[in-house]
């Protein structure tokens, strides 16, 4: 047996169990629906919980932040420590919103092969099912292949097609060429009485015999999932709180979610489109559900996050009052200090107000006072401040410039000039000097040193002598 098939046998033996119970592929869809919502909405509640949690915390996240901010690795095991101790699973908040697309996978294999998953029909068996159904006419009567009389080639949604034309008439007939172990029965894709579950909606839907009651499900699956995504920012409106992240992807979902939405519901089969709303309408009872029974966990953690709020601004005053107090001590002990000590005094408030002025400076952005963060402080690696920008090239330029230009020695009477091409004299040969005005290169030779008069006379006395 094929492995994948083995895989979806629970979702097959479901979905067939669905329609005999109810003889409507459509009323099997949405039974499928509502168990697969039942089996998840206990993952889906601990998600909700596991994000109020991470709320709760994510003020002690702050302080980790704020005390190993420059020391990653410390910093990242006291949060894992703070999740172990706190027994959280920073990933169970957004992990239960991926299960509903796991269960899509197989449900889209199931709609899209009925024959060989629904009636376990053999792959070879499907070109004799398809001549007992006259497939190459009834095809391209309703717009399945281009060209009359063509052979069944299992692809796309061929197979879906296929079922399609499996009626109580050809029944017999289907039966006799399907094959050993083959459970055929005839699908009936009419739901309501208004949609053929085997068709593609398409959005030019006066081409297509009852397209118009097609087109509205896409647009029904779109409008569904924008008034879910709606919900759940509103019951989720005390996590988003915590993180702008969070508020910027759920804007982000608000705008994803629809679309995605229009396009499974114009490129996939209607059938799929209906489990799609039929999820959406679960989903809004689910989060009204949950947003009842975990009301005492989103009002502790609305509380927490005004306290922590309250906290933050109590130490920001307290923090105003110290730095106050301390001004006002240093200015009190310079009015007292004298001589040296009132100069150190001095030295060090003007540093210390350089500093908060740079601070201040450089951590705005624009109107955006603190883009660069409260914390920034530009001399944290130096005394000097940040580092000005130096153009790479523009240095380049200006060094060449200076070893091209002369360099100046130290002579006994003053500086004298000296090529760097060569320290002989030249003759005739001018030289460019920094401002740019030519002139040209004396070729006298230095002046010889004399000797003192007292230096001079002293042989002169040894030889009278």
């Amino acid at each position: 047996m094929d492995f994948y098939k083995l895989i979806l046998t629970p979702f097959i033996w479901i979905l067939n169990a669905f329609y005999n119970l109810t003889g409507s592929y459509g009323l099997a869809l949405i039974l499928f629906a509502i168990v697969v919502k039942a089996i998840l909405f206990p993952f889906q509640l601990k998600g909700k919980k596991g994000m109020i949690q991470m709320n709760m915390v994510s003020g002690k996240m702050q302080q980790l932040q704020k005390q190993y901010g420059k020391d990653k690795e410390r910093y990242n095991q006291e949060v894992q420590k703070l999740y172990e101790r706190e027994k959280i699973n920073p990933m169970s908040g957004c992990l239960w919103s991926f299960l509903p697309l796991l269960i899509l996978i197989p449900l889209y294999s199931i709609i899209r092969e009925p024959l060989y998953y629904l009636m376990n029909v053999s792959r070879d068996a499907l070109p004799a099912i398809a001549d007992a159904v006259n497939w190459g006419q009834a095809a391209f009567d309703a717009g399945f292949i281009k060209e009359a009389g063509a052979a069944f080639v299992d692809n796309g949604y061929n197979q879906l097609y296929l079922a399609s034309f499996i009626n109580n008439d050809n029944l017999a007939a289907v039966q006799a060429v399907a094959g050993e172990g083959a459970k055929m029965f005839a699908i009936n894709f009419d739901f309501l009485g208004i949609f053929d579950l085997s068709r593609i909606p398409q959005a030019a839907f006066w081409t297509v015999e009852g397209g118009f009651a097609l087109f509205l499900l896409p647009v029904i699956s779109a409008g569904s999932s924008v008034i879910f995504s709606l919900i759940s920012q509103k019951t989720n409106a005390v996590n988003q709180k915590a993180s702008e992240n969070t508020n910027a992807t759920m804007r982000s979902m608000l705008i994803i979610t629809p679309l995605i939405s229009l396009w499974i519901g114009f490129t996939m089969p209607a059938a799929l489109c209906l489990y799609w709303i039929i999820q959406n309408v679960l989903s809004m009872g689910t989060e009204f559900i949950s947003g009842k029974m975990l009301k005492k966990d989103y009002e502790e953690a609305a509380a927490r996050a005004a306290e922590r709020e309250l906290q933050e601004k109590e130490e920001e005053k307290e923090r105003k009052r110290q730095l106050a107090e301390e001004r006002a001590r240093k200015a009190e002990e310079l009015k007292n200090a004298k001589g040296k000590k009132k100069k150190e005094l001095l030295s060090a408030m003007e540093k210390d107000s350089k500093g908060d002025s740079a601070v201040i400076a450089v951590s705005g952005v624009g109107m955006r006072s603190y883009a660069r963060g409260r914390a920034y402080d530009p001399n944290r690696f130096s005394p000097d401040g940040p580092t000005p920008y130096h153009d790479p090239d523009r240095d380049w330029d200006n060094a060449k410039k200076a070893e091209e230009q002369p360099k100046e020695k130290e002579g006994l009477f003053g500086k004298k000039k000296e090529s760097t091409a060569d320290s002989a004299p030249v003759e005739n040969q001018d030289t460019v000097k920094p401002e740019g005005k030519v002139q040209p290169v004396s070729t006298e030779t230095e002046p010889t040193v004399e000797t003192s008069a007292p230096e001079a006379a002293a042989p002169e006395e040894s030889e009278k002598e």
